[in-house]
């Protein structure tokens, strides 16, 4: 018999006073999955008042925390955090304990044991799954943010590195007083399976660290007679260029792309120093170009492929058919194709019935894609396979501490102009390039950019307007000669195992004027958004 005081009103579940409320199956499902999204809940309404107003307010609290520091986020925050992701890695570790067991407190508070056995076992499995299904997003998140900082530990310099020579970072002033950063791009192929590695693209990227404006300075890997700073070791041994004699009739290797093994094979030349590539290729690019090289990332252009399959594959608007392969084996059609990882990189890298010139091409119109295509939602879905491919692809020295500050720089550029200016003929001949040209060139260019405004668009011939269209023009002042039209040498047989039956497709645009980068690529986007 149920005494007066202890009458159920108003529907409510009975209660006793030793037992609190009791509820049917339905009813404590429901408190439960309340709980999980409002901590407390049902705490309160199994009358435990103090424990859940503690669990209630905290929960609160943290919400408002969080909301506010998102309402004031931005790129520096980003920045900032990838020093702390250890620590946050704990944190979701933890949210994922504390809210697995708060699903699980909160069903036993509500007392199951009075439901039929049945209904029990019912609500114990229902509580259980909503259970992992509340801590499984904070335990992804915990092992995605370890996976990140494994990931950049592995691929970034050690803590005590420099950012600039003769120092370390500075918080206040990372950039040394300088409003640019020049980064080296380099594709190679180095390997197991390969003696020594190849830069088979050579790219510098010239960033305002104010606006994010950039100029993406292309130099053909076939470059021949390649000057080295005055002082170096590389000019004592080579004062008046960069000359090998023949390994082997018809074949030479005193090219540009070649700086980086010759330095890494020959530690006698300075001091018994071991792996100089790096060091000494950016050195004599910068020398080539009139720049400060500050730092150099180095792709693997076979965990380049990987990195394409992780993103689910690449669209990119061929223009005509590209043959590759030993034997003429392959074909990539022309028209909007999705490619794969290995088809991309054969896309980017073939010179049969090509040139470097036509590849270098290419080459801008894949990285402009990825640029593009890789969305953060297909960044985080496929995070762990783009993770494991990063870690074996890239190769740099740029110090750990500095990506506080190049995330911020990166936001600047991917919503800045980016031009693109290629040493290509007949802007310049490669057997025996004009040195004072292409610096000046390259500053011109550079001039242009600082000036570049974000509304730069494309007329119709190609060609960039606006204020990024005020690049260097074809026919530089001063002292300077123009470069001969006459054919390189780099196009001799004994260069290329394929013949040249036409001319670099690559698009027309006033010589020396720097160009968008996606510049004659198509509009792959169109067959995205299908």
């Amino acid at each position: 018999m149920v005494t007066p005081d202890l009458a159920p009103r108003n529907g409510a579940p009975p209660t006793t006073r030793r037992s609190g409320p009791v509820f049917g199956a339905a009813a404590l499902i429901g408190w439960v999955a309340l709980s999980a999204v409002l901590p407390g809940a049902a705490h309160l309404r199994a009358g435990r008042w103090r424990t859940g107003l503690l669990l209630l307010g905290g929960y609160l609290t943290g919400v408002v925390a969080v909301a506010c520091v998102a309402v004031g986020a931005d790129a520096g925050l980003a920045g900032r955090a990838l020093g702390w992701l250890g620590q946050i890695s704990l944190v979701f570790a933890a949210c994922a304990v504390a809210w697995f067991w708060l699903v699980i407190r909160s069903y036993v508070v509500l007392r199951p044991g009075r439901l039929p056995r049945r209904g029990q076992i019912l609500t114990g499995l229902v509580a259980g799954v909503l259970a992992v299904v509340v801590a499984a997003p904070f335990a992804v998140a915990a092992r995605y943010v370890r996976v990140s900082e494994q990931t950049l530990d592995a691929m970034f310099a050690a803590p005590g590195g420099t950012a600039q020579a003769g120092g370390a970072v500075r918080r206040d002033d990372p950039w040394a007083g300088r409003d640019r950063v020049n980064v080296l791009l380099l594709g190679g192929d180095w390997g197991d399976n390969r003696i020594g590695m190849r830069t088979d693209s050579i790219n510098v990227a010239s960033v305002d660290v104010r606006t994010g404006n950039t100029v993406l300075l292309g130099l053909p890997r076939n470059l021949e007679h390649v000057r080295f700073p005055p002082g170096s070791a590389m000019a004592a041994r080579f004062p008046f260029g960069f000359q090998l004699p023949e390994y082997r009739p018809g074949w030479r290797e005193d090219l540009l792309f070649s700086v980086w093994q010759y330095a890494d094979d020959h530690p006698e030349l300075f001091g018994g120093r071991r792996h100089m590539g790096a060091e000494v290729l950016k050195e004599t690019v910068g020398h080539i170009l009139g720049l400060r090289i500050d730092w150099y990332a180095l792709v693997n252009i076979w965990g380049f492929a990987k990195m394409i399959d992780a993103l689910g594959g690449l669209v990119v608007a061929v223009d005509r058919d590209i043959v590759y392969g030993l034997h003429n084996e392959g074909t990539v059609r022309a028209g909007i194709r999705r490619l794969n990882g290995a088809e991309a990189l054969w896309y980017a890298r073939s010179r049969t019935f090509s040139d470097d010139f036509d590849r270098m091409h290419r080459q801008r119109c894949v990285l402009g894609a990825l640029l593009s295509q890789a969305d953060p939602a297909t960044v985080l879905t496929r995070f762990t396979e783009i993770a494991a491919a990063t870690r074996k692809m890239i190769s740099t020295d740029v110090p750990r501490p500095m990506l506080e500050h190049l995330v911020p720089l990166a936001w600047k550029v991917k919503h800045a102009p980016i031009t693109s200016l290629q040493f290509v003929p007949p802007l310049i001949n490669t057997a025996y390039p004009d040195w004072d040209r292409i610096r000046l060139l390259t500053a011109r260019a550079i001039r242009a950019s600082v000036h570049a405004s974000a509304d730069s668009s494309v007329d119709a011939s190609g060609n960039a307007s606006g204020h990024a269209q005020a690049g260097p023009s074809g026919t530089p002042s001063g002292s300077s000669t123009a470069p001969s039209t006459a054919p390189s040498t780099a196009l001799r047989p004994h260069r290329h195992r394929h013949s040249l039956p036409s001319p670099s497709p690559t698009p027309v645009i006033s010589p020396g004027t720097p160009s968008p980068i996606d510049d004659g690529c198509g509009a792959p986007h169109t067959a995205m958004a299908r």
